[in-house]
């Protein structure tokens, strides 16, 4: 791979490079304004079905037409919450991608001024370490950094409608108050689980798949 090791600052490689960095900027920002638009708009489509049904409710009694309303409401919410989801679990890997990106234009940098590696916070290694360290200042992350997520968060809001509607479909059918809970619990825990085994492998996926082109061969710890 060819280094930029011995070429001149001064040349316009060292402005493109920083062209490129302020555009993986604007993307990145990008990315997470969507992620924050996304997960707005899909509690603010949730909160209106439950107040829609709260509604409902009062005016028919927890009746037959509460229970034909939530038939018809829960569902298309749990579709937003779904697809609301799945797109935030992509959004993540893409703006991995983008550290990645930017922690590559950064070690370019240091092949460019080598003396400048002591000022940079941030890692110049595209190694799984570097990408975090970059992400969050350190090479590993904990359980409470991926519980604070925003797909985790949907995600067990989404198992908690997906056991909502399922103790709704129960009692449309008549079934006994242990049966219906019962049956609701089951559909969240499954929701649960198995969100949680399509995001981790889709981004199992993307780490199986990734070559790192400069990571940090002295002393790299592997991540979490």
């Amino acid at each position: 791979m060819r280094s930029l090791e011995g070429v001149d600052a001064g040349k316009p490689h060292a402005q493109f490079l920083a062209t490129e960095h302020w555009s993986l900027l604007a993307t990145r920002s990008m990315t997470w304004q969507e992620i924050f638009s996304r997960t707005g708009t899909y509690l603010t489509v949730l909160s209106a079905a439950v107040v829609a049904l709260s509604l409902v409710a009062n005016a028919t009694g927890f009746g037959r037409g509460f229970i034909t309303f939530a038939l018809l409401v829960l569902p298309v919410a749990l579709l937003v919450g779904l697809g609301t989801f799945f797109r935030l679990v992509e959004a993540d890997i893409e703006d991995t991608w983008l550290i990645i990106g930017m922690n590559r234009l950064r070690h370019a940098y240091v092949e460019l001024a080598p003396e400048l590696e002591p000022y940079l916070v941030a890692s110049h290694h595209d190694d799984v370490p570097g990408v975090l360290e970059t992400y969050s200042f350190r090479s590993r992350v904990g359980i409470t950094h991926w519980l604070s997520g925003s797909p985790v968060i949907v995600g067990v809001i989404n198992a908690l409608v997906t056991g909502v509607l399922a103790a709704v479909i129960c009692e449309s059918a008549g079934t006994g108050d242990t049966l219906r809970t019962t049956v609701a619990i089951a559909a969240a825990v499954v929701t649960l689980l198995v969100l949680a085994y399509l995001g981790l492998r889709k981004i199992q996926h993307f780490r199986r798949t990734y070559r790192p082109r400069f990571p940090n061969d002295e002393g790299s710890a592997p991540a979490a």
